[in-house]
């Protein structure tokens, strides 16, 4: 059950001129839901994308890597859910370009202007036949106003999908920002989410463009994690139509830096509710690190919070058990640390002055704002200037039973 998160309103998500979304029921893995998803981009839009690190990156992540760095044109996408093609050597890149292969006959581009994109099952055979046979369903399906049901199309145990709009006023133009999500397990991006697609009708240089998927990556999606695992399939996809009338905007200009806050307020939404339904979560939390010397310190300290089955699981039991928290924090490999800098709050409740309990601290205190569905921890460690946030979820009896299950 995701921790406060409704379904899209289909009504409140904008289009994006230039693009189109197709959607289809191809049994992938199982019988009666969609599970596969196609958008179509006008000509000369530009896309820009960042994958996981994860070294047994899946096949269509292989190509996917490979198209973009050679800065082709991008006409359309592909996405299927049930099935990673990972773990599937030469026959999986040989499935996933044969996939772009059926697109690109579908619409009358060239294969290379179409990337791939997997989820689910490992090690499992992409059953190309089966997306084949469903591609003309997706294609007859193509609308510009379908966000909401391809967000629908891409999800795997997610219980919500994820979709989110925004617009801005740029160059003297309304901008739209429209995007989708999906993940909720196996997920501590690391320049990516499991996947994401955001796209806007503004026009942007193409450096531009490639700088921008990482600024907004590392402000949204490398701030959320499930449980520290980073996935063989993440991807997050960054498209420009320039169908709005824009001039053509360049890194460091105003334009671009407002282009870039609507694009990570849309992305930060989608990652939020990423956490907010992960898998088996009865909580959302915000861990606040500030004081730290680095952002990459800060960052150690707020995943080793989050990331922590200790914690998480006092978190599910609302137990305010501040030894864990300590632990977390200590275990965050900081360089010269002194813990009696180190201040820690429940919302609004200190429970550690100076690297010890805070003599106004009172259990009750601690339980009462461990209750909600909504918790944040904050922790100041008074060394520094870097701060960070990072968004995660409890762990439940129903993480272990949904992953035990996965592939039953």
């Amino acid at each position: 059950m995701a921790v406060n998160l409704n379904p899209p309103d289909p009504a409140a998500l904008k289009t994006v001129a230039g693009v189109e979304l197709g959607y289809a029921e191809a049994g992938i893995r199982k019988q009666g839901r969609r599970d596969l998803m196609l958008m179509r981009f006008a000509p000369g839009t530009q896309v820009a994308g960042v994958f996981t690190q994860n070294g047994f990156a899946a096949a269509p992540v292989q190509v996917c890597r490979e198209r973009l760095a050679q800065h082709t044109e991008i006409r359309a996408l592909l996405v299927n859910a049930g099935n990673a093609n990972c773990g599937t050597g030469e026959q999986g890149l040989r499935a996933a370009l044969a996939t772009c292969e059926a697109v690109a006959q579908q619409l009358g581009c060239t294969p290379a202007e179409v990337l791939p994109f997997s989820t689910g099952v490992i090690l499992e055979d992409l059953p190309v036949d089966r997306i084949v046979a469903a591609l003309p369903r997706c294609v007859a399906s193509l609308a510009p106003a379908n966000w909401a049901g391809a967000a629908q199309a891409i999800m795997t145990t997610d219980t919500v999908p994820k979709a989110v709009s925004k617009t801005a006023e740029i160059g003297g133009r309304t901008v739209t920002v429209t995007g989708m999500a999906k993940g909720v397990g196996m997920l501590q991006p690391n320049m990516a989410t499991m996947l994401a697609f955001v796209a806007t009708d503004a026009k942007v240089e193409p450096p531009a463009l490639r700088a921008l998927v990482r600024e907004v990556a590392d402000a949204s999606f490398n701030r959320v994690t499930v449980d520290g695992d980073t996935s063989t399939n993440d991807s997050f996809v960054l498209i420009a139509t320039g169908q709005s009338g824009t001039a053509a905007i360049g890194r460091g200009s105003p334009e671009y830096a407002r282009l870039r806050d609507t694009a990570i307020a849309v992305a930060a939404e989608l990652a939020q509710a990423i956490a907010r339904d992960g898998e088996g979560a009865t909580k959302f939390v915000t861990v606040q690190v500030n004081g730290a010397r680095d952002d990459a310190e800060a960052l150690r300290v707020a995943r080793g919070i989050a990331n922590s089955p200790l914690v998480k699981t006092a978190l599910f039991a609302s137990d305010p058990n501040l030894g864990r928290l300590l632990m977390a924090i200590g275990n965050a490999d900081m360089t010269d640390f002194d813990p009696a800098r180190v201040d820690l709050y429940l919302g609004d409740v200190q429970v550690i002055d100076r690297g010890g309990r805070a003599a106004s601290y009172r259990e009750e205190d601690g339980v009462r704002v461990m209750k909600p569905a909504e918790i944040t921890i904050r922790v100041e460690l008074n060394r520094g200037g870097a701060s960070t946030v990072v968004w995660t979820c409890d762990f439940s009896y129903d993480y272990v039973k949904i992953n035990a299950e996965y592939r039953t």
